[in-house]
């Protein structure tokens, strides 16, 4: 039930973010009458709830096909495509799809509805910084997502994260049509704060998300150190070849921030993942209450 109420929470409160686009384009665009304002409300209600229900059904090859997924067999990938095999039978769950993007940053996401419709998927980075078992870890830690059927609202939030900021901008543009100045101040205003809004939610389902994916993926495979190895060496590799034309709004949908974290100190405002040295301290003492 928990995961149904995450994704029901996510929809209304992007709902209400249409809502308030809505509300922007009305004084952009129109008189201020009451009537005019009633229309372009209903307007983003119903565009709320078409986008929602899309992102529902389509989310998943939406997000394989934005960052060009090529899904595997077992003779395209026999070690990666074994070791999910081997961790999804661990974690008593369905074998999931197993994709591959082409691309020198070492990460991994999990995406889809459910255990039924998910999708495991790595790039070749990841695949030749790690060994066997690190692999094994990042591999429990996304299977660990989908365990907990987090990935639904993942994917979600990634996908109408992306509709918001266009429209966001929509508004901003299309104050320019409007004579009055106190419009354009008002829609870059909205410009700022409706991504910055989509991002908090991002935020709220990700960093405690995290911590909870790593201690259920080393309970998956019994082995907490060899997924800290797997961070600190993510962060290393990440930190030389950060994603270049990562879009922010999936950012959170990784194993670790694709365009690096900060270097010192805790968890920043504006962090879609935890810091890594903490993550790295919880599993160690895991490993050692183990």
């Amino acid at each position: 039930m928990g995961y149904m109420i995450r994704t029901a929470a996510l929809f209304l409160v992007l709902t209400l973010i249409f809502m308030g686009i809505g509300a922007v384009l009305w004084y952009v665009f129109y008189d201020g009458s009451t009537d005019s304002l009633y229309l372009m409300m209903g307007i983003f209600i119903g565009l709320s709830v078409l986008i929602n229900l899309f992102s529902f059904l389509f989310s998943k090859r939406i997000v394989l096909r934005a960052h060009k997924v090529k899904l595997i067999k077992r003779e395209d990938s026999q070690r990666l495509y074994g070791i999910v095999e081997n961790v999804a039978m661990q974690a008593n769950l369905p074998m999931p799809q197993v994709g591959i993007i082409n691309n020198a940053t070492p990460n991994a996401f999990a995406t889809g509805r459910g255990p039924r419709n998910a999708a495991v998927v790595v790039t070749t980075g990841l695949l030749q910084l790690l060994d066997d078992a690190e692999l094994r870890g990042v591999i429990a830690h996304e299977m660990a997502h989908v365990k907990d059927r987090d990935i639904l609202v993942m994917s979600v939030a990634a996908t109408v994260a992306g509709a918001i900021s266009i429209m966001a901008r929509f508004a901003l543009y299309g104050s320019f049509r409007s004579r009055e100045g106190g419009a354009l101040i008002v829609a870059f205003l909205a410009y700022l704060t409706i991504p910055i809004a989509a991002m908090m939610i991002q935020l709220a389902i990700s960093r405690g998300r995290e911590y909870k994916a790593d201690q259920v993926g080393a309970r998956i495979i019994a082995d907490p150190l060899s997924l800290a190895r797997a961070l600190e060496k993510l962060e290393g590799g990440i930190a030389a070849s950060p994603m270049m034309n990562e879009n922010p709004s999936s950012a959170h949908m990784w194993i670790s921030n694709p365009f690096g974290g900060r270097k010192k100190g805790g968890s920043s405002l504006f962090s879609t993942h935890p810091p890594v040295q903490e993550r790295i301290n919880r599993l160690n003492k895991m490993a050692g209450r183990l």
